[in-house]
């Protein structure tokens, strides 16, 4: 029994609103259902806005907007070195793995894949083979949980992202400064949207080359977002 289930993919293509379908799915099917979506700010298997300190994780959202420069060299993501961010991360997992109710089904979003990626990959511009040694050692910490992975392939990533764009403001220029300006994003030149779209096509080639090497339940939907309705009702029949 499937007591993990992650939905990633990349920005814009719909983890938000998958998850929240499976997780109403599964509790119409009387399970058990914790739905964790991303940025919560407390995410019981994953770091989102915490930082180390003198040994210690503790929370930026505790702190006011005056004390948080000082703190942000220390942050868990975009702050740490490598070396301290990856032991952190596996820790977390194993903590998560070791508290999760037996009886209750955990519905996560992107952080399997999108974000050890956009760590190991965007900012730290690993080869495709480091990012997977790194997300191959989560997937053994969470086996025994008989994890399912849902990924949703873009196959319109361009198109996605400009719809996306027009609902939030300040977005697109966020995401764009923040791919291009990493370290993977150097690497090849990136620059503007052209240049966010090119990270993102490489990502998601190599997520998905990433998950089919793991040891891992998955499934792949390609391109849901030609026709939800369908893709929806297809992941229905399959959980």
């Amino acid at each position: 029994m499937n007591r993990l289930i992650i939905v990633e993919g990349l920005p814009c293509s719909g983890k938000s609103s998958t998850s929240r379908f499976i997780a109403d799915t599964l509790r119409a099917r009387g399970r058990q259902v914790r739905f964790v979506d991303e940025g919560t700010g407390d995410h019981p298997a994953d770091y989102e806005f915490h930082a180390l300190v003198d040994g210690r994780v503790i929370p930026l959202s505790a702190f006011s907007p005056e004390q948080l420069p000082s703190l942000l060299p220390r942050k868990i993501y975009d702050g740490l070195p490598w070396a301290e961010e990856a032991p952190l991360m596996l820790d977390k997992w194993r903590q998560f793995v070791h508290c999760a109710a037996a009886d209750t089904v955990h519905v996560f979003n992107c952080v399997l894949l999108q974000n050890p990626m956009c760590e190991t990959m965007m900012r730290f511009n690993m080869t495709q083979a480091q990012s997977a040694a790194h997300i191959r050692q989560i997937a053994e910490i969470i086996a025994p949980m008989e994890p399912l992975v849902v990924y949703l392939e873009n196959r319109r990533i361009a198109h996605s992202v400009q719809q996306a764009a027009q609902e939030r403001p300040g977005w697109l220029e966020a995401v764009t400064g923040y791919h291009v300006s990493g370290g993977y994003g150097r690497s090849i030149g990136a620059s503007g949207f052209e240049g966010y779209i090119a990270c993102l096509e490489e990502r998601q080639r190599r997520e998905l080359a990433i998950l089919r090497s793991l040891p891992l339940e998955s499934i792949i939907l390609p391109d849901p977002q030609a026709d939800w309705p369908s893709a929806l009702q297809k992941l229905a029949a399959l959980l």
